[in-house]
């Protein structure tokens, strides 16, 4: 029984069936019907992630350490506060610019926003000063605008200079492009 997922040597008549492009970083041979990033989370936020796990490591050693010691409330606190740092690396990989065949997707850390296809009007790349790594220091960069039919345009999570592509302008030049197209594609 062969093994396509360990060989290289695929049926070019499945990529055939796909009908969009395939995003750099995706299997071609993945289901369509799910939400997905059209990129890979950047290494500084992947880095924040695991910084915060760590932490939270940290801390549940230290629940095991207070609970040996015999304070209940100490150790229900320390669980608590581990739990919350885990869910906030999560949410902080999971930030950004989400496509679906029902729509696209804006997860911030706290909320997201889902709009429809026949919600979104254009989708394009902009120069303005935009946020450093979401400090409120700003600098001249590029950002993607998502601009509604009706209402005011998404809030722009996606820049340049974000943590996902600080110091990657190509990996913003081809994700920019990637969102771009899956909107121009499944809206038409």
């Amino acid at each position: 029984m062969p093994l396509p997922f360990l060989t290289a040597d695929r049926d070019s008549d499945d990529l055939a069936t796909t009908t969009a492009a395939p995003l750099p970083h995706e299997d071609p041979y993945e289901s369509r019907d799910r939400w997905r990033r059209p990129y890979r989370p950047g290494p500084a936020r992947v880095g924040g992630a695991a910084l915060l796990l760590l932490l939270a490591a940290y801390v549940l050693c230290s629940a095991a350490i207070v609970a040996v010691a015999g304070s209940l409330p100490a150790t229900g606190v320390c669980v608590a506060v581990a739990a919350l740092l885990i869910t906030l690396a999560v949410r902080l990989v999971r930030l950004g610019i989400w496509v679906g065949p029902r729509g696209l997707r804006q997860s911030g850390l706290l909320s997201g926003t889902t709009l429809s296809w026949s919600e979104v009007a254009e989708v394009r790349t902009v120069q303005q000063p935009v946020r450093l790594l979401g400090t409120p220091r700003t600098v001249q960069g590029q950002a993607l605008v998502v601009r509604r039919t009706q209402g005011e345009p998404l809030a722009v999570l996606v820049t340049d200079h974000n943590a996902d592509f600080v110091g990657r302008p190509m990996a913003f030049a081809m994700a920019a492009d990637a969102i771009e197209d899956w909107v121009a594609e499944l809206r038409g």
